[in-house]
């Protein structure tokens, strides 16, 4: 009698999310013996940072991302699936991909997270975030468009409209896109146009928090709203928006006319949570236990801007990439100690520093101790941003551009594309009963 032996199936850990969290996770599971699935509903890993770049015509998109198979094709375990996941069948050990279900050994959700209006979803049709690269590339078109529509617009009033920008959020995206708006109008475009002078385009910061950059040194908050000011821009704190709609921003009574509102003041969880039927914060952050996974279910991490994790502070750690990626190399460690059985090891951030860019040679740095601004700390963003872009081409591409725009203020990707944005179009400036400021 023949025996037959079966070669035991390896486990299959499915990667949903291919962002910071989900790409260093799936990296770090290359040399595991197991079956690894990327899931994302992109073909393209993208480097959110860069993304107020893309939006204010400094960077392209392509400059940004790189597809997800290109980073991953030399994992001998892994592939890639371009898909959206519906939900997770937790029961079953399954994720739900339309009518056609994928099983699972382990699962690893770093779904990222979207933008949050605190409870005025309508608010989203005038006032638009930048979490990808549409939202972007939509941002652009219509920035650029205000200026077109600026140059042959006869009524003033109305040419003042368009030439007034709003950006809600006074965090690292907010600064960053206020400096590098500026710069757009007060550099790049300053000589394109024969009706309209671009360099006196109003661009207001408003910010609800008594200062700039609340997670940073109050020194370097300082002087990050100095530099903007140097840089035109008209810095509101204490300023809590009350309303967004085609006419402009209301802070209380006050309106702020403007055609071009940009949103960068709050971010809420994927639907992760309900997926799971888990417990979560107030922005839907699945709380997770110490070595990341779901309370209940150890077979299921968690992640990134999806998961609430706590600091060595007791404060949530941020949102930002370095958590998400060291917390993506952690689940690795985590799934190879249950597949032999250990104990699994906590998740502890180590904290490489923070940053925010404010326009050309202007930035602030805060690495440990060590506070910087000025041209240093831009110069020290500058390079960690390159280093940390996957692929050389894209290095390259950044490299480039940004040595063009710094020899000579012009930006080489102002392209008008795509659908025109509805709330470009004049309305009845008369309709509500605020007082209203000029420029």
């Amino acid at each position: 009698m023949t025996q037959t032996w079966h070669q035991p199936r390896r486990p299959r850990i499915i990667v949903v999310g291919a962002g910071f969290g989900g790409l260093s996770a799936a990296k770090a599971l290359s040399r595991m013996d197991a079956e690894v699935i990327v899931i994302d509903r992109n073909n393209y890993h993208l480097f959110q940072p860069l993304l107020y770049q893309v939006a204010t015509a400094g960077l392209s998109p392509a400059d940004i991302a790189s597809p997800i198979r290109s980073i991953l094709r030399g994992q001998a375990n892994t592939s890639v699936m371009l898909a959206k996941i519906t939900g997770v069948e937790v029961e079953r050990r399954r994720v739900r991909i339309g009518n056609d279900p994928v099983t699972y050994d382990f699962l690893v959700l770093a779904t990222g997270a979207r933008h949050a209006y605190f409870g005025h979803d309508e608010w989203e049709r005038h006032a638009q975030g930048i979490k990808k690269i549409e939202d972007a590339t939509a941002l652009r078109r219509k920035i650029l468009i205000a200026f077109e529509k600026a140059e042959i617009e006869a009524d003033v009033e109305e040419r003042r409209r368009l030439l007034n920008f709003v950006i809600v959020g006074g965090g690292p995206t907010g600064v960053e896109i206020a400096g590098a708006l500026a710069e757009l109008a007060r550099k790049a475009l300053a000589m394109d146009f024969r009706t309209i002078d671009p360099r006196q385009a109003r661009i207001v910061l408003l910010h609800s928090g008594a200062r700039l950059l609340p997670t940073f040194d109050e020194r370097l908050s300082e002087a990050a709203r100095r530099s903007l000011e140097m840089l035109g821009v008209e810095v509101r704190l204490n300023a809590a928006v009350t309303n967004c709609d085609e006419l402009g921003v209301s802070v209380g009574t006050l309106l702020i006319e403007s055609r071009t509102l940009i949103w960068a003041a709050g971010v809420r969880a994927s639907q992760a949570s309900k997926w799971l039927a888990a417990e979560s914060d107030g922005v839907g952050r699945v709380k997770v236990l110490p070595d990341l996974s779901v309370p209940g279910h150890p077979q299921i991490f968690v992640i990134g801007d999806t998961a609430h994790v706590l600091g060595p502070g007791g404060d949530p750690l941020p949102g930002i990439a370095a958590v998400a990626k060291q917390q993506g190399a952690h689940i690795a460690r985590v799934i190879e100690a249950r597949l032999e059985g250990r104990a699994a090891p906590a998740f502890t951030y180590r904290d490489v520093g923070s940053m925010a860019t404010i326009g050309r040679k202007r930035a602030i740095a805060e690495l440990g101790r060590l506070r910087l601004s000025g041209a240093p700390a831009w110069l020290l963003w500058s390079i960690a941003h390159i280093y940390f872009l996957i692929g050389f081409r894209n290095r390259l591409a950044v490299v480039l551009n940004w040595a063009w725009s710094y020899v000579t203020f012009h930006r080489g990707t102002r392209l008008i594309t795509g659908p025109e944005p509805e709330n470009v179009l004049q309305p009845n400036c008369n309709t509500r009963r605020f007082r209203s400021e000029t420029a």
